[in-house]
């Protein structure tokens, strides 16, 4: 979400812009936990730069919230177990195997720049 947000500037990467403009966007889920990331970093814009943390607080009020009203996956037993076996043998970073989780659980595919 964040690398289509600065689309709007030209600043997003051209493979990731192509690649989303090819796909419907109803097809396209987030988990509550990168709602919650988003929020994180939103939240600390604003003690830095306020004007940037109200330009960021409008995209997700106006942009992903409603977009994304309907097609926000939850955590849940399924999500939470199958996230712990994640973790062995081999320990992980908690949010990211919440949404890794949560994409295997649902039978879809992860998007991310996130790569580690």
């Amino acid at each position: 979400l964040s690398e289509l947000r600065k689309a709007g500037d030209g600043k997003a990467d051209v493979n990731v812009v192509a690649w989303f403009s090819n796909e419907d966007a109803v097809n396209f889920y987030v988990s509550a936990i990168t709602l919650m990331e988003i929020e994180i970093g939103i939240l600390r814009m604003e003690r830095r730069d306020a004007g940037q943390g109200s330009r960021l607080r409008a995209w997700m009020r106006d942009r992903v919230l409603p977009e994304f009203s309907e097609r926000t996956l939850p955590l849940d037993t399924a999500v939470s177990l199958r996230c712990a076996r994640l973790h062995v043998p081999d320990l992980r970073p908690e949010r990211d195997a919440f949404i890794a989780a949560t994409a295997l659980v649902h039978g879809m595919t992860l998007v991310t720049r996130n790569v580690s």
